[in-house]
């Protein structure tokens, strides 16, 4: 072989390297701009982007493959008089207000079409369509875990209040959340 050819071979290797490199560059920014806090998060918990990048994207195709649809008009109001009700709850009975605003929140996500399985299943599932809210199921979720334990008091109870409207907002589209239901799986097919 010449040096021509070799210097050929050499350029195409490192050209191949740096599109490869860009490629995954993009595809990690990509996973950092869609699930935000969230991508930190699971960096953080998973111990790598590496590992963690192949999680969430684990996650989108386990959603994609969900039928996640948005409300019937008629079940979104019923969903949002019902909420009415718990928030009203609230002032006469925090702890059993945040019970039953938990209970809502699954009516909810089924209804959607997100299957009912364990909280860390439904959290992550949850993170594909609603990256910002998600946290604060999670945050929601371990103060009722203490006030089950008696270690919440009322003030972390309101918190408690405050993160699940968020996520009940988003999942039913109010103004408070981003005004939108979560893609179906049409609008995912029609994106890729």
């Amino acid at each position: 072989m010449d040096t021509t050819t070799l210097v050929i071979i050499a350029a195409v290797i490192v050209i191949v390297a740096i599109i490869a490199f860009a490629y995954v560059q993009r595809r990690s920014k990509d996973l950092r701009d869609k699930f935000g806090p969230e991508y930190g998060r699971t960096v953080e918990e998973s111990g790598g982007r590496l590992k963690a990048e192949s999680e969430l994207r684990q996650r989108e195709k386990r959603v994609e493959a969900l039928d996640i649809r948005p409300l019937a008009p008629e079940d979104r109001t019923k969903f949002i008089e019902r909420w009415r009700g718990v928030q009203a709850q609230f002032v006469d009975d925090p702890g059993a207000a945040i019970a039953a605003a938990d209970k809502l929140l699954g009516e909810v996500m089924v209804a959607r079409g997100y299957p009912m399985s364990d909280f860390d299943q439904r959290a992550a599932d949850l993170s594909v369509d609603h990256p910002e809210v998600v946290e604060h199921y999670r945050a929601a979720h371990e103060i009722a875990q203490r006030h089950e334990r008696g270690q919440a008091g009322t003030e972390d109870l309101r918190q408690a209040m405050v993160h699940c409207k968020a996520l009940f907002e988003d999942l039913v589209g109010l103004p408070g959340g981003r005004d939108r239901q979560a893609p179906t799986q049409e609008d995912r097919h029609a994106r890729h």
